[in-house]
């Protein structure tokens, strides 16, 4: 199969915009596959950046001097740009984070202080990150709160019926990935949020694997939480957004306490700002917010549509390039799957074949990918793991394809 060169974007011109991309490892040219764990970030982010730190440099919304009502231009701007990126109604449904770890912690703690008492049930998914599971153990060892788990058929499809199942009264909650930083799997996130609404249960999507592939419209969705982050969609570290419409925000209390956050303070009371600040307590990356929107320019110029097209050809062509191998076993075989190929070849570890994959130049990633609940739902410890971006090429495929025939021969 050759990738159909109508659907393919300009791959020169972009790679030329990542320098690191040129580079070499172990004396050979790097093929960088590790994406779903962090893309790489084009010049435009980086000079953009360092741009704001040489001349605009000044703490954000408390300054009445020139630089600081200057950075705080900038960070609203990249506000603005979030919500016409995900299509928010508005930018009080924005609060910028660390990263989605962090947006699906502040929902699990102030929801679960505001919404959830002893008994009431959280709904996940077999295939969650550990970021999606975590945050609702503390919750339920700290509250008493019971979680749910969807399962998932041997492709690596959640079983909707199961999941309508699993409501009940007491159910608060679900909390689901849209793809599956292992499987690839795109899940059918506007069913869920649908059968959900029926019971008048909200739903938190985690974004981390979708946002930098797919074009996101939350309106459209109509979920009423929605995370992500900036550095696996070529962006800078650090930073990420929670969406939230805004009724639920209103409701929800402060997840953490300090500067910017507040109305008034004495030491008898405290009154708090109107989200998004409500839920910003202290001074924000402002240079990464700004980052993160010109990250966001960045990819709207290439286009979504243009972008998941290329990404869905590499990942049907790995697909089947990998079938060809003896002993090839994939994990995750799901109908609609996006970006992310996991694989074991024969009785080979993954920790060997990635160790071996490196000394070849091809940067992939091994282990259970913070999903060990799926791991032991498929049987298995680990996989190697291949995701892509933009910046990938057929011809990188081929050369993973060929390490990977290459390391099965030494074995």
């Amino acid at each position: 199969m050759q990738i159909d060169t109508d659907t393919m974007i300009h791959i020169d011109k972009i790679r030329a915009d990542f320098p690191i991309l040129s580079r070499t490892v172990y004396d050979r040219p790097l093929v960088y596959l590790d994406n779903a764990a962090t893309t790489q970030k084009p010049l435009c982010v980086l000079d953009a950046m360092r741009d704001e730190y040489l001349n605009v440099n000044a703490n954000v919304h408390r300054g009445v001097h020139y630089l600081s009502q200057q950075a705080t231009e900038l960070h609203e701007a990249a506000r603005e740009r979030v919500r016409q990126f995900i299509n928010a109604r508005s930018t009080t449904e924005i609060v910028f984070t660390r990263g989605t770890t962090e947006a699906i912690n502040l929902v699990a703690s102030s929801f679960c202080e505001e919404m959830m008492s002893e008994g009431d049930e959280v709904i996940v998914s077999t295939m969650e990150h550990h970021s999606n599971i975590v945050p609702w153990q503390l919750q339920a060892a700290r509250r008493g709160i019971t979680i749910k788990v969807i399962p998932i058929n041997d492709q690596g499809e959640l079983l909707l019926d199961e999941y309508e199942r699993l409501f009940s009264a007491r159910t608060r909650l679900v909390s689901v990935t849209h793809v599956s930083n292992v499987l690839g799997t795109v899940n059918p996130v506007a069913d869920i949020i649908r059968i959900a609404h029926s019971h008048g249960v909200p739903v938190l999507i985690d974004g981390a694997q979708s946002a930098p592939h797919l074009r996101i419209d939350v309106q459209a969705l109509d979920c009423d939480f929605f995370a992500f982050s900036g550095h696996k969609m070529y962006g800078p570290t650090g930073v990420g957004v929670l969406y939230g419409k805004e009724a639920w925000l209103d409701r929800l209390p402060p997840y953490q306490g300090g500067g910017e956050m507040i109305g008034s303070v004495s030491f008898e009371k405290t009154t708090f700002e109107k989200p998004p600040l409500k839920f910003e307590a202290g001074t924000p990356d402002y240079i990464a917010t700004h980052g993160l929107a010109v990250a966001i320019d960045y990819i709207e110029r290439i286009g979504m549509e243009n972008i998941a097209a290329h990404e869905q050809a590499l990942t049907r062509y790995c697909m089947e390039q990998l079938r060809a191998i003896d002993g090839m076993r994939l994990i995750g075989e799901a109908s609609r799957k996006d970006a992310v190929v996991s694989f074991l070849v024969g009785d080979i570890h993954h920790l060997d074949m990635g160790t071996l994959l490196d000394r070849l130049g091809i940067a992939v990633r091994t282990g259970h990918h913070c999903a060990e609940p799926l791991m032991r739902r498929m049987g298995i410890q680990g996989t190697v793991r291949a995701s892509f971006a933009l910046y990938n090429t057929q011809e990188e495929i081929d050369t993973l394809v060929e390490g990977i025939k290459r390391v099965s021969k030494m074995f």
